[in-house]
């Protein structure tokens, strides 16, 4: 893939030899971050596990501190006073069949997370096919899944991000915006590593973390040393 010049330029002032400290990397993240908007900064792990096997997954949520600079669209699978809860913790959409035929019928996807109460998840359980390839499907591990909608909705409105491995064992997520400052990305950096630390697998064998990468939305790569985190 060609890259342009600018591109190029900003490369030049990363050692794609070196692993660099998370803070030299994030302090670096924001030095090559030099597009015309706010860019987001995103952290990819690879860990040396193997999705395909149930026992080895990696999938959890966690609050950052500073949010992720994004404000979430949040959708409740919700009847009755249960509804009401959810409207008044801030949802922004909360139905049930209703909104099932929405999607099917509009293929209608404005919102980032959904939640539902267990009692619903047979009627979200029709959406599996269109809900699970876009990382969409709510999970009780991820805390999207609940009788407790208001702590949930909160929490995602105050940054929660749910992890989890990709089919190349990767996993992708945003800790902010490029102007967020270099505390606040390195104190969600540091929740994110710890959270995903905290959920190895005890099937795993050998190297857990493969590779730490950050990058901005427009920016290279950078390789980050956690090895002192583990």
């Amino acid at each position: 893939m060609k890259r342009g010049k600018r591109y190029q330029d900003l490369a030049k002032l990363i050692d794609r030899t070196v692993q660099y400290d998370p803070a030299e990397a994030i302090e670096l993240v924001q030095k090559v971050s030099k597009a015309k908007f706010d860019e987001s900064v995103e952290l990819h792990i690879r860990l040396g596990v193997d999705s395909r096997h149930a026992d080895q997954q990696v999938r959890g949520a966690v609050v950052l501190p500073h949010g992720t600079g994004r404000t979430k669209r949040v959708l409740v699978f919700a009847k009755g006073p249960k509804a009401d809860e959810a409207t008044a913790a801030g949802a922004d959409f909360v139905g049930a069949e209703d909104l099932v035929e929405k999607i099917q019928k509009e293929n209608w996807f404005d919102f980032d997370v959904i939640v539902a109460t267990p009692d619903m998840m047979g009627v979200v359980g029709r959406l599996g096919r269109v809900l699970g390839p876009k990382g969409l499907m709510p999970n009780p591990k991820s805390g999207t899944v609940t009788m407790d909608l208001t702590k949930a909705i909160e929490e995602i409105k105050a940054g929660k991000i749910e992890y989890r491995l990709d089919k190349t064992n990767i996993i992708h997520c945003i800790i902010g915006k490029a102007s967020f400052g270099q505390e606040k990305l390195y104190e969600n950096f540091k929740v994110l590593m710890s959270a995903i630390i905290k959920a190895k697998p005890s099937a795993a064998k050998g190297q857990y973390l493969k590779s730490v990468t950050l990058t901005s939305t427009m920016g290279p790569g950078i390789k980050v040393n956690a090895s002192k985190m583990v």
